[in-house]
């Protein structure tokens, strides 16, 4: 089903679950409605509605149709897609993140100045230079889909991913980049590393960021490194904007 006022679409996923489409490409605005969507779906309380799961286009919404038939849930879908309004969304958080792109946290770096044809310096520039829009969180907890970055640091995948990442590396994949918040394997190139834990079980928030929030790298050097991390890997500074 097409709406032809708010554009989106319903796709059907079984007889318990409707993927709501915005569109075919990832945009800043797409994200916008998908997250407005997702927090009035969440303050609501739609009786029959179990999650909602938002994705770069998307939202699939799984629900009970013992309780709530689809066609019922689509209505109130659209009665809230049809009541977003630019202003609804309010300020905007930027997480603040030290990067060093130095030695042993960058093992990528010099595969990523070859590959762009620019050297060290402008890459970690442009690299710090844009506020990155987290779309979406997910492949482990707390690991950041990054919207934003220049095309001229763009970077394949490694052929053969490494077995190990590095809690806290910072990699290119493609057209993206993003933080590893676990060791883990991946087949991102990493041109830098983080001492802060973006994700920490131990803290009264595991995961501080969420889908809408905006990441900023800023480079440190290795002394730097060593010492947040040390004395105040679980402190991420953060700002109110807009």
């Amino acid at each position: 089903m097409t709406n032809n006022t708010c554009k989106v679409r319903f796709l059907s996923c079984g007889d318990s679950a409707v993927t709501v489409e915005f569109s075919k490409e990832m945009s800043e605005e797409t994200n916008r409605k998908i997250r407005f969507l997702a927090a009035k779906i969440e303050s609501d309380r739609i009786k029959g509605v179990l999650e909602s799961v938002p994705t770069f286009c998307s939202m699939t919404v799984y629900f009970d149709p013992l309780v709530i038939s689809r066609k019922k849930l689509e209505k109130r879908i659209l009665k809230i897609i049809n009541s977003y309004k630019e202003s609804s969304v309010g300020k905007r958080r930027v997480f603040l993140i030290p990067v060093c792109y130095e030695g042993e946290y960058a093992p990528d770096m010099e595969s990523v100045c070859d590959l762009t044809g620019l050297p060290k310096e402008e890459i970690v520039k442009i690299h710090t230079s844009t506020d990155y829009l987290i779309y979406m969180l997910g492949f482990l907890p707390g690991f950041p889909y990054l919207g934003g970055m220049d095309k001229r640091i763009e970077a394949p995948r490694l052929k053969s991913p490494r077995t190990v990442i590095p809690e806290g590396a910072v990699g290119i994949g493609g057209k993206q980049t993003g933080i590893y918040p676990l060791a883990s394997p991946g087949g991102w190139r990493l041109i830098g590393r983080t001492p802060v834990r973006v994700y920490d079980p131990e803290r009264a928030e595991p995961i501080v960021y969420k889908a809408g929030d905006y990441i900023r790298f800023y480079s440190i050097n290795e002394t730097e490194f060593e010492k947040i991390a040390t004395s105040a890997p679980s402190v991420i500074e953060v700002r109110e904007e807009g």
